[in-house]
């Protein structure tokens, strides 16, 4: 509670050089102390807090928590604030307390503003079209919907007025400053809600918009910064120079070392260095940690971006229309280039200069490889790639997220319906190409790309091999979590749990799930079942929730239609048969990555090791460095892993084949 300041208290402001224009528009809490507040100007309406602990800055400064130097516009400070050396002036903020404030320029709200929240971004399209209002919990599935879906104009707008409300409420002229945070040697901070442990140190100027800080997930910003227009998420970092204009920054995200972004929205664990960013949807997992690199007009999500890499949206007309799609996974080399319009399938590499429009997302974990100015496709290769299992472990050990409240629903899983259905497309198409072709062809074409023979039958070979291990994994999931197993009531344990999981599934910038889930939910928000977004971020967690069982509808399906037979007609010979499938799949997809984990220990990969000394000296350098290949951690996982399915299919097999007994003996 605050009352009236009295005669003495204004007495000992006074002898400390403290002016008011008003001294009764100044309140003050109970046990107020007026001897930490010395030359401060008061203007407007002023509450202030009690002033009794000690703060200690960078370097062990020791300063008593108070107002020091500074000029105060209708302003709340609430209990132990130091706010210390304000060159220009602090208006119109509520402060919380423990906060520090020192030696800072400007910090005001000035007029109506709604900190960033409504503000259209022209996310994908540099031209417009996709413009997007972000808003304080917006979300990478909500994002992909409202940016995506232009097809379906009701939904867009009722999204876009979600929104708008959502910014019409928080508008205000006054702005808050979060409980424990700390302001220190910036210069202009106009029109920005700060939320509690908020870390702000050297920006040069912050501008229209909402830091969502708290004390699970801090969000730093340092020095040089400079922002407009922005939405920061909780547990970010913007640090030593970075640009940011009109843009969405996710949970967990960094952008650092001069990196510069605008029109663009980063979401979950994204981390962006020294390069570009212009009208991008940066799903979670995007990073880009290198100079000359320039990511622009395209969708991306679990990218790595190589040194130097491009796209290109410049050969138009009729302005920058043109805009790609790089699905989950990818990865580009250094000094990559993609003209759009292009899309790339999920987890493959991109190498080289690409001038036409290739489309692979087909072809997912392929390897896009410039020859000669020809685009050559090598489909499925990334399935043997030691490296593609390795990138898939790490993101999950690499989620910085630490807020209770998770915005983006993120999905890690490899094979999934979304990556499987895509190869099993993949493989249809690569055997009717050989199909029309014939096998004596050195090389085929499809769709402005060339296929080497090879290529194309390991590819085929690799698809099956994967589509039968991710079949086979969901098949004995299944068998594992069933009691009471029998021969008699295999049908039963097989059955589906729900009814969604058929057909097409997508993935919405993180989130694996069946469209038919999400057309549900966009269909509920155009009969105005659904009116907030609130229930929209709800009803997209229910989904990410139920995987598994959609996953299971989905194989259930699938498995029927590649095994040619219903699995409600399932037998234990059946379940015998694919796993023995599997277990062959699984053990030689495990086989190839021990190979080419191999490679990494070749002697060409010494070159440079040892470099005074004969061939030991070289070998032994290396192994000093890299050590052997035995005791590599991700050697090591491949064979525990073959172990362990080895172990799993024979169990399988053994439980089924007591099945048959025991039906034998009935019969």
């Amino acid at each position: 509670m605050y009352r009236d300041i009295t005669d003495n208290e204004i007495g000992t402001l006074t002898m400390n050089g403290c002016t008011a224009e008003d001294w009764n528009l100044i309140k003050v809490t109970q046990h107020f102390i007026p001897d930490n507040i010395i030359n401060v100007k008061f203007s407007g309406s002023i509450k202030i807090g009690r002033f009794t602990k000690e703060v200690t800055l960078f370097g062990g400064i020791k300063f008593k928590t108070g107002i020091y130097n500074a000029w105060l516009h209708n302003c709340t400070v609430e209990d132990n604030v130091l706010i210390h050396n304000v060159r220009g002036y602090i208006a119109n903020y509520h402060i919380g307390r423990d906060t520090v404030i020192h030696n800072i320029t400007t910090l005001a709200v000035d007029g109506d503003t709604s900190f960033g929240n409504g503000i259209f971004i022209n996310v994908i399209n540099e031209g417009g079209g996709r413009a997007i209002p972000i808003f304080d919990h917006l979300s990478a599935q909500t994002a992909y919907v409202m940016s995506l879906y232009r097809h379906r104009s009701k939904l867009i707008n009722i999204l876009n007025k979600m929104v708008i409300d959502y910014a019409e409420r928080m508008k205000s002229r006054s702005g808050t400053i979060g409980i424990q945070s700390s302001i220190i040697n910036c210069n202009t901070i106009r029109n920005v809600k700060i939320g509690p442990a908020t870390r702000i140190d050297g920006a040069k100027k912050l501008e229209n918009g909402s830091i969502n800080s708290n004390p699970e997930a801090p969000v730093t910003i340092g020095e040089g910064v400079i922002m407009e227009d922005f939405i920061v998420s909780s547990g970010s970092k913007i640090t030593d120079a970075t640009l940011v204009s009109k843009c969405f920054i996710g949970q967990g995200c960094v952008l650092d070392k001069h990196y510069s972004a605008e029109d663009s929205l980063f979401f979950a664990n994204c981390q962006g260095f020294h390069g570009e960013a212009c009208s991008i949807f940066a799903g979670p997992y995007t990073v880009t940690h290198h100079k000359s690199t320039l990511l622009i007009a395209g969708m991306y999500s679990f990218l790595n971006a190589g040194s130097g890499s491009n796209q290109s949206n410049h050969l138009y007309k009729l302005g920058p229309v043109h805009q790609g799609i790089v699905e989950r996974g990818a990865k580009t080399t250094s000094d990559s280039y993609i003209l759009w319009p292009s899309r790339v399938g999920a987890f493959s590499l991109v190498m080289g200069r690409h001038y036409k429009h290739s489309d692979t997302s087909d072809f997912p974990f392929s390897y896009i490889i410039e020859s000669n100015d020809e685009t050559i496709l090598a489909p499925a290769i990334n399935l043997k790639s030691v490296g593609t299992i390795r990138d898939s472990k790490k993101w999950p050990k690499r989620d910085r997220r630490t807020d209770s409240n998770l915005l983006d629903k993120i999905n890690f899983n490899l094979l999934s319906p979304y990556t499987v259905h895509k190869m099993i497309k993949g493989r249809d198409i690569l055997l009717e190409i050989r199909k029309i072709s014939g096998r004596t062809p050195l090389e085929y074409s499809y769709k402005e790309m060339k296929i080497r023979r090879n290529a194309l039958e390991r590819g085929i070979k690799l698809y099956e091999m994967a589509i039968w291990k991710f079949m086979g994994n969901s098949l004995i999931t299944k068998i594992k979590n069933s009691k009471n197993l029998s021969a008699k009531n295999l049908p039963e344990a097989l059955k589906k749990e729900s009814q969604l999981g058929h057909g097409k599934w997508i993935d919405l910038a993180g989130m694996i799930c069946p469209a038919e889930a999400v057309n549900r939910l966009l269909d509920d928000i155009e009969k105005g079942n659904i009116t907030t977004m609130e229930e929209v971020g709800s009803v997209f967690n229910s989904i990410h929730q139920s995987y598994y069982n959609y996953e299971w509808t989905w194989v259930y399906d699938e498995l029927g239609r590649l095994y040619g037979k219903e699995l409600s007609e399932f037998t234990p010979e059946d379940v015998i048969a694919i796993v023995n499938k599997w277990k062959e799949s699984v053990l030689g997809i495990d086989n190839l990555l021990y190979e080419d984990a191999r490679k990494e220990y070749s002697e060409s990969v010494m070159t440079g090791f040892g470099l005074d000394g004969d061939d030991d000296t070289r070998v032994n350098d290396f192994k000093s460095v890299r050590g052997e290949l035995e005791e590599n951690e991700m050697v090591k996982e491949i064979k525990a892993h073959m172990e362990k399915k080895s172990r799993l299919g024979d169990e399988i097999i053994s439980q089924m084949e007591t099945l048959l007994n025991q039906k034998i003996m009935q019969n």
